[in-house]
């Protein structure tokens, strides 16, 4: 189909192609200088001592929970609200996920009073996952993992160069994850980083990343080493020089990304604003924000179903729109009727993400809330 205005749309022109064309040109496209020099920059980004870059935030948060020793017996508190990924990683440990509610229609991350409800003895680690570009509760989420003695691992997927109380997501936690897939606001096409301050942690991610093996193929290939041991069982998880240094120039644009996408945000909320069958949540959020995706959920008010107003919208107007998301605790894999969490499936039955990118328009902001109205209205 061919979109009047698309839910996403790629930030990229010949500044990635001359940067993918550079490593072509070295003769050297696995993981290599171009990697070290994405992960230094990145850690400047974020304000921590390590970066270790990744071929996903899947692997990022697999390597995460299995460098703090996550494992077999232990429960890790995690949110519903979010993609699947996030909770996979705990299974792929052993340790049992366990679902938190979100806070409510008006702030979609997960609630710090239900964390506290669900620790257990067995409970070893909180994940929490910045929705949408907005930061948990920090301080609250940090008070309880403190005097219960728990890891906090950051889902920052959402979150590049966002902001809580003046610090960046992801140097907040223990360790944190970070996904650059084809739609986030930083993307190689697939690519993820892991960030800590804590240097045994680091050392172990690296180790991990690469089979466990205690040299790497760049070293040997440039003549630092010669030979290598095994001393973990590690992973496949490496990233390429050419996805890192799309990584490097796409870093590059990330102030202004994030300047164009607040400007977008706040002309979708002097438009929306007086409508009541939406609520737009974190409307009053005053920490920076990467504004990943622009979500609305439809009020009590509202006469007509979410998937109705995205039918509409697609059919007649030619917008695209998206769920974020269906909750983990629903799917086959996880459901267990006894998981209660009503804030979680309230906002799932009733939200929509309307389109936010770089290169959107006001022109076409305005289209869309336009074209929301008129649904509505009739």
């Amino acid at each position: 189909m061919k979109w009047k205005v698309p839910l996403f749309d790629l930030n990229f022109d010949s500044k990635e192609e001359e940067a993918v064309i550079e490593v072509i040109r070295s003769k050297w496209i696995s993981a290599g200088k171009k990697t070290k020099e994405f992960e230094n920059a990145f850690a400047k980004l974020i304000g921590v001592k390590h970066a270790i870059a990744v071929s996903n935030c899947t692997a990022a948060l697999h390597l995460a929970l299995v460098a703090l020793d996550i494992k077999e017996g232990d429960e890790v508190i995690v949110p519903s609200l979010t993609f699947v990924a996030t909770v996979n990683a705990v299974k792929y440990t052993g340790a049992t996920p366990v679902f938190a509610d979100i806070i409510s229609k008006e702030d979609l991350t997960i609630s710090p009073e239900d964390i506290e409800r669900k620790i257990t003895p067995k409970t070893k680690a909180v994940l929490i996952m910045h929705y949408g570009g907005f930061a948990c509760n920090m301080d609250e989420i940090k008070e309880i993992t403190g005097k219960n003695n728990l890891l906090l691992i950051e889902d920052v997927a959402h979150a590049p160069g966002a902001e809580y109380k003046g610090r960046k997501l992801g140097s907040l936690g223990d360790m944190a994850a970070f996904s650059f897939y084809s739609n986030k606001n930083i993307t190689t096409g697939e690519g993820g980083m892991i960030v800590t301050d804590d240097d045994n942690l680091a050392q172990k991610a690296r180790l991990l990343r690469s089979h466990g093996m205690t040299t790497t193929s760049y070293d040997r290939f440039k003549g630092h080493a010669t030979n290598y041991d095994v001393v973990e069982l590690g992973y496949n998880y490496r990233i390429d020089d050419i996805r890192s240094a799309i990584g490097i120039t796409q870093l590059s644009k990330l102030d202004s990304d994030l300047d164009k996408r607040k400007l977008l945000v706040n002309r979708y909320y002097d438009n929306l604003c007086d409508v009541n069958e939406l609520i737009l949540p974190f409307k009053y959020r005053k920490d920076k924000s990467s504004n990943y995706i622009f979500p609305v959920i439809l009020s009590e008010k509202c006469r007509i179903s979410r998937d109705e107003l995205r039918e509409q919208l697609e059919k007649e107007f030619l917008i695209q729109t998206s769920i974020h998301y269906q909750p983990v605790h629903m799917f086959s894999k996880y459901y267990d009727k006894s998981r209660l969490l009503p804030n979680t499936v309230n906002v799932f039955n009733n939200e929509v993400s309307l389109p936010l990118y770089y290169n959107l328009t006001i022109d076409k902001v305005d289209y869309v809330c336009s074209s929301i109205k008129l649904i509505l209205d009739r």
